[in-house]
């Protein structure tokens, strides 16, 4: 009978334990997971590198693209003096390439930011709203889905003139669809449910159930696409740089030194190609190997896994 008590009191206490213990947040859950991916990790590293290469390297050593030239030193290969040799008009090409991160990597995260911020707003408040307003909206996203995004980016460019804000601009116009379609999708998905019902029962206004109760819980696709779709935008940055439409000579941007070197590469200056293009991939990767990460950080089937 004692053991029996005994064994009761210690299964309450265990109980009463559990209770006690504050509840772990989701996103916490989500971070462990995330911190514990190997391939995450080896994506976080490639893009806090990148990301402080475009930070730090102007401010620490500025450069002045408009001098920076010497004929006698045109196309040398990787020495200690240039680690990644020189270009066709003796410039250094790890300085340009250091430079450069600047360029290829702002227009894509602001890109992706200012068409997360558009598309997020738009997709929720016309899932949330629906009729007139949600056709209409998705009308024009259907349309601008119609068009493939490299081509519609290159067409907006050649409208407004090229450049690297004008190419910022198409980048984001071109990616609003695609977090407007996510965000709806979440908003229909979440209608469904039991607390947005009781949230209008007890009076709750259209806006304050979107940005307080739907919008917190579309976060995770959306997060996740815009990860991705960082590592997609520095493609399409460098592919308008690559066509003469991104950043204008002589300031670096990796596509425009790309198209600028490619001529050469027939002549035996391979590091002119090389470098650039190895900095594009693997820009590229790290976003890709974060986005995927955290897609499988932010998936609820995998929590118990």
């Amino acid at each position: 009978m004692t053991t029996t008590t005994q064994s009761v009191g210690s299964v309450s206490t265990s109980a009463a334990q559990t209770l006690a213990r504050p509840p772990r947040s989701l996103w916490r859950d989500a971070g462990q997971r995330l911190l514990a991916n190997r391939l995450a990790q080896l994506g976080m590293l490639i893009v806090v590198f990148f990301l402080a290469l475009a930070i730090f390297v102007p401010i620490l050593f500025p450069y002045n693209p408009r001098i920076d030239s010497d004929l006698t030193a045109q196309l040398l290969p990787p020495s200690f003096a240039h680690p990644m040799g020189t270009d066709e008009q003796g410039r250094d090409v790890m300085r340009r390439i250091a430079h450069g991160a600047q360029a290829s990597l702002g227009v894509g995260i602001g890109a992706v930011l200012i068409a997360v911020i558009i598309g997020t707003v738009l997709g929720l408040v016309s899932g949330y709203l629906g009729h007139t307003f949600d056709l209409g909206t998705m009308f024009v996203m259907d349309i601008l889905l119609s068009f493939p995004g490299l081509l519609l980016a290159i067409a907006i460019v050649a409208i407004i003139g090229p450049g690297l804000r004008n190419s910022l601009l198409a980048i984001s116009i071109v990616s609003i669809p695609i977090y407007a379609r996510i965000a709806r999708s979440s908003v229909l998905s979440l209608k469904q449910h039991e607390f947005i019902s009781a949230a209008q029962a007890v009076g709750a206004g259209s806006g304050r159930i979107i940005t307080r109760h739907i919008f917190p819980n579309s976060l995770s696709p959306v997060m996740v696409a815009a990860t991705l779709g960082i590592a997609a935008a520095i493609l399409e940055t460098a592919a308008l740089g690559f066509l003469g439409l991104g950043q204008q000579p002589p300031y670096p941007e990796w596509g425009a030194m790309l198209a600028d070197s490619v001529k050469y590469l027939t002549s035996g200056a391979w590091w002119v190609v090389l470098f650039p293009g190895l900095m594009i991939m693997l820009t590229v990767l790290g976003f890709n190997l974060l986005g995927d990460g955290l897609r499988d950080a932010l998936d609820p089937r995998l929590k118990n896994r």
